[in-house]
Order: structure tokens, then sequence, then C-alpha cells
């Protein structure tokens, strides 16, 4: 009877790029169920730790569009931004679960470097501030992904493609990257490829659970 049957269940890959993450979903076996790009935020900047809070502390204050603002306001904005992100994550996951046939288990998101615990410290360290836009988007989609019962893996860019050929017993993915691309159609460019991979090294070998923040 199917009741003592395995459900299948479908994976996501995720690659961000500024406010808005590319996400690809996959079977198992690599069967390309969706792909879509979701905005997470809206009327809002996108990089108010690297560009607001810079100001803020005085770097980039000669580029083209800076303005001079306080700490605190600069803090209120990365709150906003992160309040609005946490809202597109939900929505956005909403829509790809009710839009997919398969149940989804995980989503792979790319894994996120450690960083101060607080805003203002971030925006004061200047090795922190150019990536802590991109770890709170990364954050919001975990978070959301959490709460809907999926199972959130952490994926290395740089070994993402070797990963997904590993799991799939594979030599490597391009042909099979290339049949997903030609099912699909365009746009299928490398951040398209890289969700893929991800979402297919997550359906054979979870990688460890990072601490993110």
């Amino acid at each position: 009877m199917a009741r003592g049957r395995t459900q299948r269940t479908a994976t996501v890959g995720v690659a961000e790029h500024g406010n808005s993450a590319v996400l690809v979903t996959v079977a198992p076996g690599g069967e390309l169920l969706d792909r879509r790009r979701v905005d997470l935020t809206d009327g809002l900047p996108t990089h108010p730790h690297h560009h607001e809070g810079s100001w803020a502390v005085g770097r980039y204050l000669n580029t083209p569009g800076a303005r001079a603002l306080s700490l605190a306001d600069a803090v209120a904005l990365v709150e906003r931004v992160r309040a609005s992100a946490a809202r597109g994550a939900r929505e956005g996951l909403e829509a790809l679960a009710a839009a997919v046939a398969l149940p989804i288990a995980s989503i792979a998101i790319r894994v996120c470097p450690e960083l101060p615990p607080t805003t203002e410290e971030r925006i004061a360290d200047n090795r922190a501030q150019t990536f802590a836009d991109s770890v709170m988007y990364r954050e919001a989609l975990a978070a959301a992904a959490e709460a809907r019962g999926w199972s959130v893996q952490w994926y290395d860019r740089e070994r993402v493609f070797r990963d997904a050929a590993t799991a799939l017993a594979r030599d490597d993915l391009n042909d099979l990257l290339h049949a997903m691309g030609r099912s699909i159609g365009p746009p299928w460019q490398a951040i398209h490829k890289l969700a893929a991979a991800a979402a297919l090294a997550a359906t054979g070998h979870p990688a460890p659970r990072s601490t993110i923040g």
C-alpha cells in the first residue's frame, strides 16, 4: 500500500542577488519543478549596511548619492529593511509552495559568514558591512523556511557544483544543467545554475547546519 512508501519531496536551491533571490526547485533525481525570482523588499534601500550605514560612520561620503545621516537613523533603516525582507521571504516561499506539485522539505542557502552581533557593530566593521546585507536576506529566507517546517541546508559556493555531482553520482553537472535550461527556457544564467546545483547537492548530502548572524 502507498502508506508504507516514503513520500517524494522537493528541494529548493537559493542564489541571492542584492535584495532578490533566484529559487530553483527540484525533485529527487534532478527533475526541475520550478524556477523563479523573488524580490524580498520593495521601495526600500537594498544595501542599508553597506550604503546608508557606511555614510553614517563617514565612509564613502564622496560617492554620488551619498548623504549624511546619524548612526541611529541608519540602524533604524536596517531594521525596516530586515522586517520587509522577512515579509517578502514568507510571501515568496508561500507562493512557491502553492505552485509546486510535490511537498517541499528542504532549502539550500549559501553559508553565512560570522558577523558581529549587533547592527551597529556590523556597520562599523569595514569588512562586515560589505556582506551584512546579503547575510540579512539569507537569514530572512532561512527563517521563513524554518517557519514552514523545511530543513535548511547551507552550501559552500566554491564546492557546491562538486557536491551536487557527487550526490547524483556524476562526473560533472554540465549535461544535466544544460538539459534543465532547455526544458524551462530562458533565462538560464549562471545564477540559476548555482541555485540548481545547491538544490541538487542538498538532495543527496545535506551540509551541516551553520550558525547565522
